[in-house]
């Protein structure tokens, strides 16, 4: 893509999208910069993209800027950069809880705006992003923006307003499947198993069985099902879940998180 990309911030989630980025864009086209300018340095360095001095250095004639801050300094960043943005850049930001119209209010410019939520299996190129338009975004941004960030995965594109409980699904979603891999490694210690052992085991599983439901059309019931014989061990299992109220939890936490997202929201609106 012969576009030049700036990326404002190299931590854990920026360098998933630089890694993303250099295989889509020559290394050259890539600036970054970060907060940290020892840490940032480093990183460029690392993948051969280009380390600038500040975030208006970076910005001035990118085709794509990509935020990629703490929700808290994504304020600040605007500041620095809104002089220097033209309409004919893409303005990116992965930073969670942050509105498009945030973002659109504190620009001079009529400035296509992208919202994404990533997570962190971005990290090994496994994960789920989710995009979303801003008022002046059209298609082939949302197009554009994808291409960049195939690299890290799964790319999907929702209105705006599903923006919360996505981030408290995929966004939050990777702790309570690490959550239930502890679980079932524990229950295997608690059976006798070594630790190393009941954790490899747990672990692949669960990667089996998410890739499994990945990869196949069948509805989960139904992948479930056909784990679990008449009156037998896994029936039994799935019994226990339920009355524990296992579902239920899961559900009360995607909601929780959900409510907590819309909270932030509104709070950085204020």
């Amino acid at each position: 893509m012969a576009v030049d990309v700036a990326l404002i911030g190299v931590g854990v989630m920026g360098e998933a999208v630089l890694t993303s980025l250099l295989t889509v864009t020559e290394a050259d086209r890539v600036r970054v910069t970060d907060g940290r300018p020892e840490h940032g340095q480093e990183r460029a360095a690392a993948h051969g993209a280009r380390w600038t001095g500040s975030n208006a250095e970076a910005v001035e004639g990118a085709g794509v800027v990509i935020i990629a801050v703490k929700p808290k300094d994504v304020a600040a960043v605007l500041t620095d950069i809104g002089p220097v943005l033209g309409s004919q850049t893409v303005l990116v930001s992965i930073a969670a809880g942050i509105p498009t119209s945030f973002l659109e209010s504190r620009l001079e410019e009529q400035v296509p705006v992208v919202r994404v939520m990533p997570n962190t299996p971005a990290t090994i190129g496994q994960g789920v992003s989710v995009m979303s338009p801003g008022t002046h975004a059209t298609d082939a941004h949302l197009d554009q923006v994808a291409e960049l960030l195939a690299g890290t995965g799964t790319v999907l594109r929702v209105p705006e307003a599903d923006q919360d409980v996505v981030t408290a699904i995929s966004g939050s979603g990777p702790a309570y499947v690490f959550y239930l891999i502890d679980a079932l490694a524990e229950a295997g210690v608690l059976g006798g198993l070594s630790r190393a052992a009941a954790l490899e085991l747990a672990t692949r599983t669960v990667a089996g069985a998410g890739a499994m439901a990945a990869a196949s059309e069948e509805h989960p019931v139904l992948l479930r099902e056909k784990v679990s014989s008449p009156a037998g061990t896994t029936v039994a299992g799935v019994r226990a879940l339920d009355s524990h109220g296992v579902r239920a939890g899961v559900v009360a936490a995607v909601e929780a998180a959900r409510a907590r997202s819309v909270q932030l929201g509104r709070a950085l609106e204020d």
